[in-house]
């Protein structure tokens, strides 16, 4: 059987995490799977966080995916753990001998790439979901990634980007040939999503909402780059002509105590909730009566596949891989980022026509299809499968 060894530095509730724990469980079986991971102590992760990741975990072993953790293994660098768990890939590498190893996201795709190399082994792969080229630091910091990333990709047999607009960037900045880089979406579990059957009026209840409330929903981190403070500047103009709407955020981020600040400073009056990392979004999201992302750079954005799969009109900025998922004015609105104005009218544009937000959630619901976990888990088997019968 072929043996596929897996790296990434944390394991918690993100997208690029999420999936890559699904991936390694839904292919155990067909391939020997070995997942390696860190402590993920920088994620901060609450109680809840952690059942719901160690219940990924679980079930991963008991489809018999081998999960190894590596302490030194850590997303901030830090040079005596960075040579540490080097060292320790390395040897892990030798002794496993895996015909594949996968890295993903940048920390992980650098020390396990060059583990792999110095241990020989025979493919590489890296999954950067979503790349950190600009959006996320300062225009030095930006350069230093890229010089790195194109440094590396030399010895990088696939790069797997999560979309087009990330496969434009890598051939535009000249990080890898193109017939190095291939496309497999991020896969979505959407079932969940498609058939939440849950009490929607006790929801909203418990929700603090009133039943007649129009609701704006956020999902994911709440960090600079996914731009939550343009979503509260944004409700500015959208609460004058709809008082009745209120705006959740689902997450959690180094944003949290500030957001919460901008969001009495606008006099919010109740209006903006902070409801921190749940168990429960597939039933959350059927609440909303559209999604809004205003990231100023994402890689995909697996929440608006999920919330076209429950119906949902988005209102996302266009950016990164965003616009691979989301049909400016068909399955939402694509908005220019860093810019609250646009923001609000692209949220008040639905508001204003209840008829078009549902038909653009309908829409979604068929899109959504094309960004399954099923899909994904076809589109890696046939990669690695070509990488192994040559």
């Amino acid at each position: 059987m072929v043996k596929i060894l897996h790296i990434i530095t944390r394991l918690d509730m993100g997208g690029s995490a999420q999936n890559t724990l699904l991936s390694c469980k839904d292919l155990c079986g067909k391939y020997e799977i070995i997942l390696v991971h860190g402590l993920s102590l920088e994620s901060g992760m609450t109680d809840l966080e952690k059942k719901i990741v160690e219940d990924g975990i679980d079930k991963a072993k008991a489809q018999g995916v081998k999960v190894i953790l590596l302490p030194s293994l850590v997303r901030c660098i830090r040079p005596v753990k960075d040579f540490k768990a080097l060292v320790s890939l390395i040897w892990l590498i030798f002794k496993e001998r895996p015909d594949i190893v996968h890295t993903h996201s940048s920390k992980a795709g650098i020390l396990g790439r060059l583990a792999a190399k110095i241990a020989f082994v025979r493919q590489i792969i890296h999954t950067p979901h979503g790349h950190i080229f600009y959006g996320h630091f300062g225009a030095f910091a930006s350069k230093i990634f890229l010089w790195v990333e194109k440094l590396f990709s030399k010895f990088t047999d696939r790069m797997v980007a999560l979309t087009d607009g990330e496969m434009d960037d890598y051939i535009k900045l000249s990080v890898c040939p193109p017939e190095k880089l291939l496309k497999i979406h991020s896969g979505v579990d959407i079932s969940q999503y498609m058939n939440s059957n849950g009490n929607m009026v006790e929801k909203r209840r418990s929700l603090g909402l009133d039943q007649n409330d129009m609701v704006i929903g956020f999902v994911g981190w709440l960090l600079p780059i996914k731009g939550p403070g343009y979503l509260i500047k944004a409700m500015e103009y959208v609460w004058p002509e709809y008082p009745e709407t209120s705006l959740l955020f689902v997450g959690k981020g180094d944003l949290d105590v500030n957001l919460r600040a901008q969001a009495l400073e606008f006099g919010a009056n109740g209006r903006v909730k902070f409801l921190g990392w749940r168990d429960d979004i597939n039933e959350i999201m059927q609440v909303f009566d559209m999604l809004v992302l205003p990231s100023l750079n994402e890689g995909m954005g697996r929440v608006l596949v999920e919330a076209m799969a429950a119906g949902k009109p988005v209102v996302a900025t266009n950016v990164g891989g965003i616009p691979d998922l989301v049909r400016d004015g068909e399955t939402g609105y694509l908005v220019p980022p860093a810019d609250e104005k646009a923001l609000a009218e692209g949220i008040k544009m639905l508001l204003n026509d209840p008829g078009t937000a549902w038909e653009m959630g309908q829409q979604g619901k068929e899109r959504c299809q094309q960004f399954s976990l099923e899909a994904m888990i076809a589109k890696l088997d046939d990669l690695y499968s070509s990488l192994t019968t040559n």
